[in-house]
């Protein structure tokens, strides 16, 4: 069974911000602290100059995220990492960072090449991680807050994938009903991770997608307890809500979850020259 010992108290979880209530930033904050001369040094890596995508069209904007979330797998180590709030700077300086942290990242390099974005909060259940720790279940969380970030693309058409101006992380590499036909869901077990598994599989959290009938499933939205709407950041998020664990269980647990590997890291580690 999960437990609620390791939470925040006096946290009340519910959905209070609407679709359109967050109108999403490209300015800096102290989580996405993308004029850090790291971040800066990941943009020239990736050849994506600072505010380049501001006039950019939508197809340009998704070839140059896509080449991001590339980079950001090959070269950041996915840990446990809990703590959601740790500065994207100091996630590359580490080389290695948890689902969270490495989509903070990838956020980090939109919003410096002039793309805004937000987060749509998701309160998911903690038995979704059970199969990652099968024998620590008294210690997953009943309630995992999970920022699921989303692009301001502009408007695409068939056959690219017709998104609207926002362009939520599941459809980053095609729309759900596409990503699905690979019938290879994602089960949060093995190596891969959410972070990962976004660019080869449907990640939806609404229940919207034409699953295979046969296969892994697809359709996560039963693991999803409660929608707590869209914030401009990341940090309103956690500012409104919490993180996941409460102070004292991150101190005790960052030193130990957030050096263990969830995954395999394919290609070189990050390289910090400029």
């Amino acid at each position: 069974m999960t437990s609620s010992l390791l939470m925040p108290r006096n946290r009340g979880r519910t959905g209070t911000a609407g679709a359109g209530t967050a109108l999403g930033s490209v300015a800096p904050t102290r989580i996405l602290d993308w004029r850090h001369p790291d971040v800066a040094a990941l943009l020239r890596r990736i050849d994506v100059p600072p505010g380049s995508e501001a006039a950019a069209g939508p197809g340009h904007r998704i070839a140059t995220l896509r080449r991001a979330h590339r980079w950001i797998a090959a070269s950041v180590r996915p840990v446990y990492s809990v703590q959601d709030e740790r500065p994207v700077s100091e996630v590359l300086r580490r080389r290695r960072g948890s689902c969270s942290q490495r989509l903070a990242v990838l956020e980090s390099v939109a919003r410096a090449a002039g793309v805004a974005t937000r987060v749509r909060g998701l309160l998911v259940d903690g038995r979704f991680w059970y199969p990652r720790f099968p024998r620590l279940r008294w210690a997953v969380p009943e309630q995992v807050v999970l920022a699921w970030p989303e692009f301001r693309i502009g408007v695409l058409t068939p056959p690219d994938h017709a998104a609207g101006p926002w362009l939520a992380a599941s459809e980053l590499f095609g729309g759900l009903d596409e990503l699905s036909e690979s019938g290879a869901g994602f089960t949060n077990a093995g190596t891969e991770t959410l972070f990962e598994a976004l660019s080869r599989t449907a990640i939806d959290w609404d229940g919207t997608t034409a699953c295979p009938a046969t296969g892994t499933p697809c359709d996560l939205s039963a693991h999803v307890l409660d929608d707590l709407g869209h914030f401009d950041s990341r940090d309103g998020l956690f500012a409104r809500h919490g993180q996941t664990l409460c102070g004292t269980a991150r101190l005790l647990a960052e030193p130990v979850m957030g050096r263990r590997s969830a995954g395999v890291t394919h290609g070189r580690p990050y390289d910090r020259t400029r």
